[in-house]
């Protein structure tokens, strides 16, 4: 199916619907707020989530397209865009933030599930398909796997969770063009689109990230030991994954290396890997080739 058919078959163009679930953690509950597209009737549903200093907004391009056959659900994980900060930062990692996609997943009440997840919301998916009885048909991982190069963390935790502020969005857009340039060619317009999202206002006037600093504590506790730890975790985790799936990889990423790549193609569920040139760690899923490789996985 075309990406011209998809975008012809019923989208009327109308924005996101704004949501929230309560959710557990180990101070009480919290609001996890989360963007739905498409008719709040249909039960194929297509949940898309963000990497680790992003929110669900990163998807509009890719939600539009879709939109006019499922309904797409597009979750700021806890920490993010108009979901609650938590009190504890100890909570912001993975198993937490896939015991709350349970909890949203409970909610939809999903016939059919797909779920497309870039950089860390793959990392959720791989945690969430891992598990007995999940329900996820399709899974898109965008530049992630179990195996993450330690020094590609290393760099973004170098700037994760630093106080900013800009003056204006078009100041904000530059500022994050700096540490986000991997993603790959934009026009102006797409990045300042991609780029509003993430922010708010400050108290001093202008904008600052619309993320809880406290998101970079516990990644910036990770050790060389406790990132093997976590790979061979990945990896058994992503062995027991039943989904059929996608692996998309930006051909210049750091994070996750064409070595790793290869080898999700051979094992667990045996990934479809595609690559796009002269892209990094992530691809956005912005550009027409790369929604269209979405598009096409998802209709199978």
């Amino acid at each position: 199916m075309s990406l011209q058919t998809i975008m012809e078959s019923g989208d009327d163009g109308s924005g996101p619907r704004l949501k929230h679930v309560q959710c557990l953690d180990a101070k009480g509950l919290h609001r996890m707020a989360y963007w739905e597209w498409g008719d709040p009737d249909n039960d194929h549903v297509v949940v898309c989530v963000h990497g680790l200093t992003r929110q669900g907004r990163d998807f509009d391009t890719l939600a539009r397209t879709l939109a006019g056959r499922y309904r797409i659900v597009c979750p700021d994980v806890v920490g993010r865009g108009q979901s609650d900060w938590l009190a504890d930062p100890a909570g912001y990692l993975v198993p937490a933030y896939v015991a709350d996609m349970v909890t949203l997943l409970a909610r939809l009440d999903a016939g059919t599930l797909d779920w497309v997840g870039t950089s860390m919301g793959g990392l959720i998916g791989i945690g969430l398909c891992a598990l007995r009885g999940a329900p996820v048909r399709r899974l898109v991982l965008n530049d992630v796997g179990p195996r993450l190069e330690f020094s590609a963390l290393e760099r973004i935790g170098s700037y994760v969770g630093l106080p900013v502020h800009f003056e204006t969005p078009q100041a904000a857009a530059e500022g994050l063009w700096a540490v986000s340039s991997s993603f790959g060619a934009h026009t102006p317009e797409q990045w300042l689109a991609l780029t509003r999202p993430q922010l708010k206002p400050a108290p001093q006037g202008g904008f600052t990230l619309h993320y809880d600093p406290a998101i970079g504590v516990p990644f910036r506790q990770m050790t060389p030991e406790t990132a093997a730890l976590g790979e061979a975790l990945l990896w058994q985790a992503y062995d027991a994954i039943q989904a059929e799936t996608l692996l998309i990889r930006g051909a210049e990423s750091d994070l996750l290396s064409r070595a790793t790549a290869e080898a999700m193609t051979q094992r667990g569920p045996k990934a479809r890997l595609v690559e796009f040139a002269q892209v990094g760690h992530a691809p956005t899923l912005v550009a027409p080739e790369q929604v269209q490789v979405v598009v096409d996985f998802l209709a199978g």
